[in-house]
């Protein structure tokens, strides 16, 4: 049988306290507590600097070290705009109309929102430090979004119904497309405008339906989230994505990672 040391090239060492820095794949044995350890690096989620406007139902774009944040609701709805650097927030030019629940795509200097709540419209678009209005949806509505400030995709929602309305935007004005097999409300998205996976969602109960878009029409996945649930968010691509969060009704930590071929659940809380 192999042993630890002709795989590491070294023995187990028995030590009185933990290592203060210790490797990847390292084990050791504390004799002060009488236990076997290791030493593994995992991913995990860290906490960065707050929000100056704590608030939810808002829009976002970016990247980890480059995002933004605008509208919401605080006590009421806002348009404020912040920008991160990966460590905190300054503030920003202010949306032209206080928004939640819209559709949002691009970059934190080339960002776009579209739509929200109460059911509206307006585009806006974002040079990284102002607002401006550019075009309006065709179906006024609270929806999902994908893609860049130029090749946006906004799709499913709510108005007076649920609706399955897919709109392609071209950083002027918005067309409508194929519309989604499936009509739902608070749906997340992923992906580009050519590109892109719609999943989730509520038809009024908690809906698991995945669907792919190719740039001309949506195809329903045979599997679909392991969870059903509304309200949740996504990021990624069509072939590499996350869906994270929601309600099924009850609120949820629910996160899966989808691999091109299905939903898999790798956290439920």
């Amino acid at each position: 049988m192999t042993t630890f040391k002709e795989i590491r090239g070294t023995a187990i060492q028995v030590v009185s306290s933990d290592p203060s820095n210790p490797e990847t794949g390292q084990i050791w044995y504390n004799s002060s507590s009488g236990t076997l350890k290791g030493y593994k690096t995992v991913n995990a989620f860290s906490s960065g600097g707050n929000l100056s406007t704590a608030r939810a139902q808002l829009g976002g774009a970016g990247t980890q070290t480059a995002a933004l944040a605008t509208g919401g609701f605080s006590t009421a709805v806002t348009n404020i705009t912040e920008l991160y650097n990966g460590t905190s927030w300054t503030s920003s030019g202010n949306l032209g109309t206080p928004t939640r629940i819209m559709g949002s795509a691009g970059t934190q200097t080339a960002a776009v929102i579209f739509g929200g709540y109460p059911e509206i419209n307006r585009t806006e678009k974002f040079n990284g430090s102002t607002w401006t209005s550019s075009g309006t949806l065709n179906t006024a509505r609270i929806l999902a979004g994908a893609g860049t400030q130029t090749a946006a995709l906004g799709f499913g929602g709510y108005t007076t119904v649920f609706t399955a309305a897919t709109e392609a935007y071209n950083g002027t004005s918005w067309t409508s497309v194929t519309s989604m097999n499936t009509a739902r409300e608070t749906v997340a998205g992923a992906g580009t405008q050519t590109s892109a996976l719609g999943f989730g969602g509520g038809t009024p109960t908690a809906s698991a339906a995945t669907e792919l878009w190719n740039g001309t029409s949506w195809t329903s996945n045979p599997t679909g989230l392991g969870t059903a649930r509304a309200g949740l968010a996504g990021v990624g691509t069509q072939t590499s994505a996350l869906a994270f969060g929601g309600q099924i009704p009850s609120v949820t930590a629910a996160t899966e990672e989808w691999n091109s071929v299905a939903v898999q659940t790798i956290t439920v809380s």
